[in-house]
This record gives structure tokens, sequence and C-alpha cells, in this order.
């Protein structure tokens, strides 16, 4: 099972747990609570196995959307993606803010920045990854969490995010320090990318909250990005 179904099999276990022993309290049937909790084991099973979690994302997603600070953070973590994408040159060909939509767009998880990663793909099956690739998609993968430590002084996302770049060091050689090493080390390019570009990450995350086009967003970029030039401040 993944980590979704694993949850609701514990909150499932738990709550059986607790109504079984306040059942005499509250004058029902210990019965009832029991096969509620069996309905919900084998739903989350069932979604494990047949729909890879899919339905425990939508169902989490959607009790978490009703808080506007959670979907204000999962805006400006995937902006932060977006951004740091975008200043180093790796095209950007969508993206979701809520597992439901990721559905939609037949991505897998909550959603996310999805990026043209072809040519990450050849050299890692050459073998062959430069170190100026490496260094690139690292910094892009950290973003997210440098933005949220920007913007909140912590992070709650990333999970996903230090996964990803965890599966690509670990067949390179890096040992876990060393990848721990490599992820603090993004994510300071990252912040730096961010806070030298703020006026484009702010305008990113209100086009982003409209659901902006991604050509409409990256032209929102750019066009902060002048407006800095033509005050003379340094771009990074």
């Amino acid at each position: 099972m993944n980590q979704i179904a694993l949850n609701l099999v514990a909150i499932s276990i738990f709550v059986m747990t607790l109504s079984t022993l306040l059942s005499p309290l509250l004058h029902f049937s210990p019965v009832i609570p029991a096969l509620a909790t069996f309905s919900v084991l084998a739903v989350a099973t069932l979604d494990s196995f047949s729909f890879q979690g899919k339905g425990g994302n939508l169902v989490l997603d959607w009790m978490a959307s009703f808080s506007p600070q959670h979907r204000d953070r999962i805006v400006r973590h995937e902006a932060g993606h977006f951004l740091v994408a975008h200043l180093l040159n790796i095209p950007i060909t969508g993206y979701t803010l809520s597992a439901w939509e990721a559905l939609k767009q037949k991505q897998p998880g909550l959603g996310g920045v999805s990026f043209e990663d072809r040519e990450l793909a050849a050299q890692l099956d050459r073998g062959m990854l430069t170190a100026q690739m490496l260094d690139r998609y690292c910094t892009v993968w950290m973003a997210g969490l440098a933005a949220e430590d920007l913007v909140y002084s912590n992070t709650e996302g990333g999970a996903d995010d230090r996964q990803k770049l965890g599966m690509v060091l670990t067949p390179l050689g890096y040992t876990a320090r060393a990848v721990e090493q490599k992820q603090r080390w993004a994510v300071l390019q990252a912040k730096t990318l961010l806070q030298a570009n703020w006026s484009a990450y702010e305008a990113l995350v209100g086009m982003m909250q409209q659901r902006a086009r991604v050509d409409e967003c990256c032209r929102a970029i750019e066009e902060h990005k002048r407006d800095k030039e033509d005050k003379g401040e340094v771009l990074i």
C-alpha cells in the first residue's frame, strides 16, 4: 500500500477502537463502527492496488482544499518550481494545483509542474549525466521547498521532490549524506534565484491562482525581468 492508504488504515483502526470503547456510553452497537471501518479498509485496499492510490489522493486533497492557507501554500510551492525552471531554461509543459486537476491531465500524485525532461532521461539512460544538467534539475526540484521556506519560514511539502532527487543521485553513487548535502545546496541555489526575481515570483503566483496558461505565466515572468533590467537592477 502507498502512504496515503496506510494512513487511512491507521485512522480507521484508531476510530474503530475508540468507538468500541465509547459505544456503551453512547448507546450504539459496536457493530456499526466495525462495519464502517471494514468498508474504509476495503476501499483503501482497492484504491491502493487498483488505482495506485489516486482515490485516496482525491479524498485527502479535497479535505485539505477547504483551507485557504493550504491552497495558498500549494500555489507558492509550485510557483517556485515554475519560476526556477523558467530561469534555468528548462521548458515547462504544464502545471496542476490539485489531485483532481492532476487526474484530469493524467498526471500522478497531487499535482505539480511538468517539465520537458527528455534530455535528462537520455543522459541518465546513457549513464553520462553532465554536472550542469544535474545541478539545474536539482535546483528546480528543490525550488518548491525554497519558496515555502522564504514565504512561511518552514516547509510542509516537498517529500516527493526529495524522493525524486534521491532516486536520481543514488544510482550515480551518492551516499545518503551526499544526497542531503546536494539537497541543501540546491535549496540555497533556488532561494538565491527566487529572491533575485521576487517580483516575477509574486506575479507568477497571481497568474497560477487564476489558472493562466503556461505561455501566459512565462510572459508575466519575462515582463518583470524586463522591468528590472529597465531599472538597472542585476538579474541572476
